[in-house]
C-alpha cells in the first residue's frame, strides 16, 4: 500500500514539474504618453473591475506603482530606453534604479507591488532606431540582473527585453525561413544566452495590423481570424491567421538561433481604432474577439500545437494623445478604453462577461469646446489650425479616420478644441487671433467626437513644452 502511494505521490510531481510555473494569462499594457491622463487609481479601479490581473508598464511611474500597492495585479515595471545607456556602464546606476524602483514597492504577497518582470527598454530593437539603443540592451539587463541579486529579489522578479515585431524577419513571408535581423544577429544570441541562463521567456510584440498594413500577403480577413480567410501554406503547414503566421516566424527564429524551447510571452498586441483605415471600433473587437478565442482554445501553432503563448499582454489599455505617430497616426488609438477609461467595444477577456466596465466617476472639465468663429475673415485658418496640430492631437482627421469626412470648417474647429482641451480650457487657448470661440454646444457630429478634456490636480499639460509650444503659437497667430 505505502509503495503504491510513494508511485502516485512521484507521478504526481513527475507531471507538475511539467507544467509552466507561470499561469497562462492575458494582461495589457498601460501607457501613460497623455496629455491629462486618467488618475492611477481610476485606472487601478479599472483593471480590477474587469478582473485584469496582468499590467505591463512602460516605466516605473512612482504614482502608478503607488496606486497599484495591495491590488494584487501582476506589474511588469518598464525602463525607458533613454536609461539604457547609463545602466549599461554603470552597475552602481542599476543598483540606485531597483531600489528606488522595485525594493521600496516590492511585495511577494503582502501589501506592496507584486512585480513580477522589469522589461529593459521599450522594443529597444525597432529597426527605425537604428544602433541608438541596441549595444547597451545586454549589459543593462546584466546589471540590472546583479542589482537584483544583491537585493535579493531575482527569485521573484526576471528580467526580459520587449522585442518589437521587425525584430524577426522572413523575407519569403514564410515561417520555416524566419530568422532574426541580420543586424542583430550578435546581440540576440547574447540576450538569449542571457535569458536562457537566468529562466527568462522572451517578450516579443505581434502586430496582425501592421502586417496588414505592410503586406500584400495578408488580406483583412487572414488578420481578424476570419474563418472564411484564404490559408497560406508553408512545409506542409496550413496558417489559418495572421496571428500564427507571425508567432511561428519567431519561434523558427529562435530554433535557428539554438533555444528551440525558448518560453514566448507576447508583449503587445492589439488593433487601433481611430487614425487609419480599418482601424475602427467595430474591426478592432472583431480582432479581439478572435483572439480571445484562438488564445483559449489552447490550440496553439502549427509549430507549437497546444502550446500558446505563456502570457499575452493587449495593446493597449487606453489610449494615448502624446504618442509618437512616426509610423502613422493610429499610433494613439490602440486603447480597448478611450483616454478617459469608456469601453470602445465589447468582448470578452476571460473575466466571465462580453462587456466591459468604464470607469466610474471621472472628473472632467467644463462642458465648452472651442470653436472656429465663422464671424470672422478665416482666409489664414487652415494654416492656423495646421499649427494647433503641430501640438495637439489631430489623428482623427487623418484619411480613414472617424473625423476625415467632416467639412471644412468643421476641420478647423476640430483642431482648436483639440489644443483647448490639452490646455487645460484656458481661455487664451481659444484665441488664435480672434478665430476661436468658445461655446457649450457640443460640436460633435457623427462618428466625429469632440472630447472634453479630464480634469487634473491643475487642470494644465503635463509636460512644459505644452506650455512653450502654446507661447508659440499664440505668436505665430498674432503675426498672421
Amino acid at each position: 500500500m505505502a509503495s503504491n502511494l510513494c508511485r502516485i505521490l512521484a507521478l504526481v510531481l513527475a507531471v507538475s514539474s511539467l507544467c509552466p510555473a507561470r499561469v497562462r494569462a492575458v494582461g495589457v499594457n498601460w501607457g501613460t504618453a497623455a496629455s491629462h491622463p486618467l488618475p492611477p487609481p481610476k485606472v487601478v479601479e479599472l483593471l480590477k473591475s474587469n478582473n485584469i490581473t496582468k499590467v505591463k508598464l512602460f516605466d516605473a511611474d512612482p504614482s502608478v506603482l503607488q496606486s497599484l500597492s495591495g491590488s494584487h495585479i501582476y506589474v511588469t515595471v518598464g525602463i525607458p530606453n533613454s536609461m539604457l545607456k547609463s545602466l549599461n556602464s554603470s552597475k552602481k546606476a542599476a543598483e540606485s534604479w531597483v531600489h528606488d524602483n522595485l525594493t521600496r514597492y516590492f511585495s511577494d504577497g503582502g501589501g506592496g507591488v507584486r512585480i513580477e518582470y522589469v522589461a529593459i527598454g521599450n522594443e529597444p530593437f525597432l529597426q527605425s532606431y537604428g544602433e541608438q539603443f541596441s549595444p547597451f540592451v545586454v549589459g543593462a539587463a546584466i546589471n540590472v540582473q546583479t542589482a537584483l541579486a544583491r537585493a535579493k529579489l531575482a527569485d521573484q522578479v526576471k528580467v526580459v527585453v520587449p522585442c518589437s515585431f521587425d525584430t524577426f524577419i522572413s523575407e519569403s513571408g514564410l515561417p520555416s525561413k524566419g530568422h532574426f535581423r541580420p543586424d542583430l544577429n550578435k546581440t540576440m544570441i547574447e540576450l538569449l544566452t542571457f535569458l536562457n541562463r537566468h529562466h527568462s521567456p522572451f517578450f516579443s510584440s505581434i502586430s496582425p495590423f501592421i502586417s496588414f498594413h505592410h503586406s500584400k500577403n495578408i488580406s483583412l480577413d487572414f488578420a481578424l481570424f476570419k474563418e472564411n480567410a484564404r490559408p497560406h501554406s508553408d512545409s506542409h503547414k496550413t496558417y489559418q491567421n495572421s496571428f500564427d503566421l507571425s508567432y511561428d516566424t519567431l519561434v523558427t527564429a529562435l530554433a535557428t538561433a539554438g533555444f528551440p524551447a525558448m518560453e514566448i510571452v507576447i508583449g503587445q498586441i492589439g488593433w487601433p481604432t481611430d487614425g487609419a483605415a480599418n482601424a475602427t471600433s467595430s474591426v478592432a473587437e472583431t480582432f479581439m474577439k478572435g483572439l480571445m478565442q484562438h488564445l483559449h482554445s489552447k490550440s496553439g501553432t502549427p509549430l507549437r500545437p497546444h502550446k500558446p503563448p505563456t502570457e499575452t499582454y493587449l495593446f493597449s489599455l487606453l489610449d494615448e494623445d502624446q504618442r509618437s505617430i512616426t509610423t502613422g497616426n493610429f499610433e494613439r488609438h490602440w486603447g480597448i478604453f478611450t483616454f478617459d477609461g469608456q469601453a470602445k467595444y465589447r468582448v470578452d477577456f476571460g473575466q466571465g462577461s462580453r462587456n466591459l466596465v468604464n470607469a466610474q466617476n471621472v472628473e472632467y472639465l467644463a462642458s465648452k469646446w472651442c470653436v472656429v468663429n465663422n464671424n470672422r475673415d478665416l482666409s489664414n485658418a487652415t494654416a492656423t489650425a495646421s499649427d494647433a496640430c503641430s501640438v495637439a492631437d489631430c489623428t482623427a482627421l487623418a484619411a480613414g479616420g472617424s473625423c476625415f469626412n467632416i467639412s471644412w470648417p468643421g476641420n478647423i474647429s476640430y483642431a482648436f478644441n483639440s489644443f483647448y482641451q490639452q490646455h487645460g480650457q484656458r481661455a487664451n487657448s481659444c484665441d488664435f487671433s480672434g478665430l476661436g470661440l468658445i461655446t457649450t454646444v457640443d460640436p460633435s457630429v457623427g462618428n466625429c467626437r469632440f472630447s472634453v478634456g479630464l480634469r487634473t490636480s491643475d487642470s494644465a499639460p503635463r509636460h512644459r513644452s505644452f506650455v512653450i509650444h502654446l507661447i508659440v503659437l499664440l505668436m505665430a497667430t498674432v503675426l498672421l
